[in-house]
């Protein structure tokens, strides 16, 4: 076991404004990493101030601040989609060429959103998931491991798509329905900074909090053993 506790700051039962990660004198649960961690949080400091990171955290606070629209009469209000927060994450760091990591099911939304970032300015390199043509035979699949098992079936390639993007010298991947396991392949082996347009959730229409949020009514199974 770890010398130190812990993290389980999901489960911290301040509020947002009292917690001592957001005010100097907040409150915090015993093993709050703000308060037991504070060696690795001066370390990561000093990683953040290098110049890419530096500038990366900088034009993302930046991309947070910008996409609200402050009210006359206080408070504020979302003015931007997230694509959006992409191209103007983009253009504050400079990128000029994107990778658009996609999955063959989401083929018409990766078209549409080529066809946004490069009207943004944007050079898009794209690859889809079935790049290669490799049977999923090679995995050890067959019979009811597979969709169609009385054919060929072309296994999912997040190693290949993240190689296609490193050799384009992509300089930011984006990430779109790709599923869960081929996402994290390729996360894995993309050398250049990565972000996610859109997630697989083939039973919610790509919306996988909406299950979160019915947790505890019309979903409230996936509270339970399953």
């Amino acid at each position: 076991m770890p010398a130190f506790p812990l993290p389980h700051c999901a489960q911290c039962h301040f509020k947002r404004e009292e917690r001592l990660c957001c005010a100097p004198d907040g409150k915090h649960p015993p093993d709050c990493p703000t308060a037991c961690r504070p060696e690795l949080s001066e370390e990561c400091r000093r990683i953040c101030a290098e110049p890419e990171n530096s500038q990366m955290a900088r034009q993302a606070a930046i991309v947070e601040r910008k996409s609200y629209t402050m009210l006359p009469q206080g408070g504020r209000m979302p003015n931007r989609p997230r694509i959006m927060e992409i191209v103007a994450f983009a253009k504050g760091m400079r990128y000029r060429r994107l990778g658009l990591v996609f999955c063959i099911g989401l083929r018409q939304e990766a078209a549409a959103t080529a066809a946004i970032f490069q009207a943004q300015g944007l050079e898009t390199v794209s690859a889809i998931c079935k790049v290669g043509r490799v049977p999923k035979s090679e995995l050890g699949l067959c019979g009811e491991d597979l969709l169609c098992p009385e054919q060929p079936e072309t296994m999912c390639n997040p190693i290949l798509q993240a190689k296609l993007m490193n050799d384009a010298r992509v300089e930011l991947n984006v990430l779109l329905g790709l599923c869960v396991g081929h996402d994290s392949l390729a996360l894995r082996h993309l050398e250049a900074p990565a972000t996610v347009l859109a997630v697989k959730d083939r039973m919610l229409g790509h919306n996988p909090l909406a299950a979160v949020y019915c947790s505890a009514s019309y979903f409230n199974y996936l509270t339970k053993p399953v």
